[in-house]
């Protein structure tokens, strides 16, 4: 997956309902886009904030179902 031109890793088969992670980025809007993108191919249903985890701003990604 690629978020405000920086590459990310994450192995979506082993993103179970309930678990979230912190993905760091500024332009949130473009990153929110970006996940749903992907999490729709792999038919999650997600909950993404914008948030700031020790000083750096992201998105807080959960799978609710």
């Amino acid at each position: 997956m690629r978020v405000n031109q920086l590459s990310y890793n994450v192995d979506w088969t082993k993103f179970k309902i309930g678990w979230s992670f912190f993905l760091p980025c500024l332009r949130t809007e473009e990153g929110k886009q970006e996940v749903l993108k992907v999490t729709n191919r792999f038919g999650f249903e997600v909950t993404i904030k914008v948030v700031i985890e020790d000083g750096i701003r992201g998105l807080r990604i959960w799978r609710v179902r």
